[in-house]
């Protein structure tokens, strides 16, 4: 059985240290002339380089800040980095914010328990570890410590990616992420005696851990590119087998090795019995191929399940031979069909669960299918037995998302999780039998609920499209237009927004401010159609309903343009760098994080390439170069104009979205914006995309945001936060 380390606990961006520095006069003129006094940027060279794309010649004055092993881009990351703690310094509440956050983050957080052999394993952070520490118990026992990532690196930014047991339990392999990057190690221990067992794993990525038995895993990664391993692109996915005790050098390709089979992602699957792998094979972040092989049969030929990747399609679960799949194919909502092993073509395929209005999610444990629904974007969930049969709906303790309802067929307890955006996450147990819940493990976080609402509502975009909204504040609002608020979304990559509760937000709503997410198309919120209504040629849906959600918070007086901030991470960067190069005038504060921002060029970095179904390419035809340097931040920043005060984040390990990116827009802006407002990045060093960022970097990453987002709202003092 695998287990990723559970998104819940894993923080998505990246942080940097600060010190305290001495504070202004505490007057509003004194506050004033800081935030107006014109920052003398670093000089950054402009180069000569020009690309020609469909006979028009695009310059890009900053391609030598895309190398990152240069010691002229390690100097400007300095410099700039100089440049931007130095105005940081000067917030005035920067250290109160951080204090709250510490305090606030400052409780033992768990996870859900899981069994592998005769051991019960769970997740704790104590309070403000930086990783989450893995624990196991015997029976009754007392809990012991069996792996402390806080132990892999000095400064916490070495982090636990996954962890995946044998058949039986007695072997575990985990893989470590370092500096955030996306390479990985994989490391195998005896779990009686904690002993490595063999070297470890090098060089994989973007794999799962697929154990057969107690032999071997299956697993997935690229050849290392030449040049830059954190940003040289990576094309060709392969599938391995490594069997214990044996060289890494030595594990055969599965799938992937030549050029008939060559996909940018290939991931294995293999039933709970050992009786099937299932391979997926994709070229692009939506939609693959899917191929299985029956392990009950040695040299068995791979058979061909779906040959085309115009769906989404992956194996549920089998009962023997018969096979459960979920899939969009024909069905946008999802459905899940079952289909007989031995001819488990596409024409063969019976609905068991069939699509619905709603988007669908299933996952299976305890001997049941749990048919999880999005209904603008709240859950709603559903228990099926294998016979199809409809067991009940699933009693929620409230509106909110849900995570788990998942598990090993012979489980006879089911956990899950419940949260919303004023709700702490909360773990209860589920006996399937019986249908009932129960709290297994309370929130400990200091944060009074009652004292907060969310609402959702629905607004109209531009071409008349009703978008939903959730927007959390303090009971008793005064809509006068005069509240601080973060408007935030992603629009991508079928990804739903769904509501959570975070520290961080947590602390922006004690502080007075409002919390806005916006279920932008792109995403997955309702279904395919959806998503597809917000890619390639109509990627500009996805700013207008983001430009849209800003114009009726204003309009309903929840804010206005100079108390506004937007903020977005990776694809949420894009977001937020298009529509601030839109309509600069419409926000006073943006928050670019970790962002797609070079549009014609992400293709050509790591594993770009793959997002083409989202975003099209500038190779792709003159149509799409056209419409992408449309819209693409790096290109559309122009001379004299007013944009927003600025704070782009981002890492310098980030092999998942460059810096590069974020280093050239920083330097478009410097050079061509107005010197009304700061236009200013902050660099994480030794940090990635985001995953497995220590809880430490995290605090001052958002002490700084927020410090810098009400400072340059004119924000004078903070209530007291408690």
């Amino acid at each position: 059985m695998k287990y990723l380390v559970a998104s819940a606990l894993a923080l998505t961006l990246a942080t940097a240290c600060s010190g305290e520095a001495d504070k202004p006069t505490n007057t509003s003129s004194a506050k004033d002339s800081m935030r107006t006094a014109e920052i003398k940027y670093p000089e950054t060279r402009q180069g000569t380089v020009v690309d020609t794309y469909f006979n028009t010649e695009i310059t890009d004055p900053y391609r030598w800040l895309e190398d990152d092993r240069s010691p002229e881009t390690e100097a400007w990351v300095k410099a700039q980095n100089e440049v931007t703690f130095a105005h940081l310094d000067q917030i005035p509440y920067r250290e109160q914010i951080r204090e709250r956050l510490s305090t606030l983050w400052n409780y033992e957080k768990i996870s859900a328990p899981f069994q592998e052999g005769d051991y019960t394993y769970f997740y704790k952070n104590d309070g403000l570890q930086n990783q989450y520490v893995v624990y196991r118990q015997k029976g009754d026992g007392e809990p012991e410590v069996f792996l402390d990532p806080n132990t892999f690196s000095e400064d916490g930014t070495t982090s636990l990616a996954q962890l995946s047991f044998s058949k039986d339990g007695s072997i575990a392999a985990y893989s470590i992420s370092e500096g955030g990057s996306d390479w990985r190690k994989i490391i195998l221990i005896d779990v009686e005696t904690k002993e490595q067992l063999e070297p470890e794993l090098v060089d994989v990525k973007f794999t799962g851990i697929e154990w057969f038995g107690n032999e071997g895993f299956y697993y997935s990664s690229y050849d290392k590119p030449e040049g830059s391993e954190l940003s040289a692109k990576t094309d060709q996915h392969k599938l391995y087998y490594h069997k214990l005790g044996t060289d890494q050098a030595d594990d055969p390709v599965i799938f992937g090795g030549t050029e008939a089979d060559k996909h940018r992602y290939v991931g294995a699957d293999v039933t709970e019995d050992d009786r099937f792998l299932f391979i997926s094979a994709a070229n692009s972040t939506s939609g693959n191929k899917l191929f299985m092989r029956d392990l009950s049969k040695p040299d068995s030929e791979l058979v061909t399940i779906l040959d085309h990747t115009d769906s989404d399609t992956s194996v549920l679960a089998n009962r023997g031979t018969t096979l459960y799949l979920s899939t969009n194919l024909d069905a946008p909502n999802e459905r899940v069909v079952s289909v007989d092993a031995g001819a488990p073509q596409v024409a063969n395929w019976q609905d068991f669960i069939a699509e619905t209005e709603h988007v669908l999610s299933p996952a299976t444990g305890a001997g049941y299918i749990f048919a999880e629904y999005m209904v603008d974007a709240i859950a709603q969930i559903k228990q099926y037995n294998y016979e199809g049969e409809l067991v009940r709906d699933v009693t929620l303790p409230g509106v909110g998302s849900i995570g788990g309802f998942s598990g090993k067929q012979e489980d006879e307890v089911i956990y899950y999780t419940f949260t919303n955006y004023n709700t702490p996450q909360t773990i209860y147990s589920f006996a399937p039998e019986s249908g009932e819940s129960s709290v297994y493990a309370e929130s400990g976080a200091k944060f009074n609920s009652d004292n907060y609402v969310s609402k959702q509502v629905f607004y109209t975009s531009k071409d008349g499209t009703k978008v939903p909204m959730i927007i959390t504040h303090k009971k008793g609002l005064e809509l006068d237009g005069s509240n601080p608020t973060i408007l935030y979304g992603y629009g991508g990559f079928n990804i739903s927004l769904t509501p959570s509760f975070s520290i961080t937000n947590a602390v922006w709503l004690e502080m007075g401010g409002v919390y806005a997410v916006a279920n932008l198309r792109g995403g997955g919120e309702y279904g395919k159609e959806w998503h597809d209504a917000g890619t390639q040629l109509n990627k500009q849906n996805v700013f207008d309903d983001f430009i849209a959600a800003a114009e009726h918070l204003i309009a309903e007086d929840y804010t206005s343009s100079d108390k506004l901030a937007v903020r977005g991470g990776s694809n949420g960067g894009l977001l937020v760098g298009a529509v601030m190069t839109q309509r600069p005038e419409l926000f006073a504060v943006a928050l670019p994080a970790v962002g797609v921002l070079d549009m014609l060029r992400y293709h050509t970095f790591t594993a770009g390439a793959g997002w083409a179904y989202d975003y099209g390419t500038s190779a792709q035809s003159e149509e799409m170069f056209k419409y992408i340097l449309g819209y693409s931040p790096v290109h559309n920043v122009e001379e004299g104009v007013t944009y927003p005060a600025t704070l782009i984040t981002t890492g310098d390990h980030d092999d998942r979205v460059v810096p590069a990116h974020s280093f050239k827009f920083a330097a478009e802006l410097q050079a061509k914006a107005s010197k009304e407002t700061p236009q200013l990045i902050r660099i994480e060093t030794n940090a990635g995309h985001g995953a497995g960022t220590p809880v430490s970097k995290t605090i001052e990453q958002y002490a700084d945001i927020f410090g810098f987002t009400l400072f340059h709202m004119g924000v004078e003092e903070l209530p007291e936060l408690n």
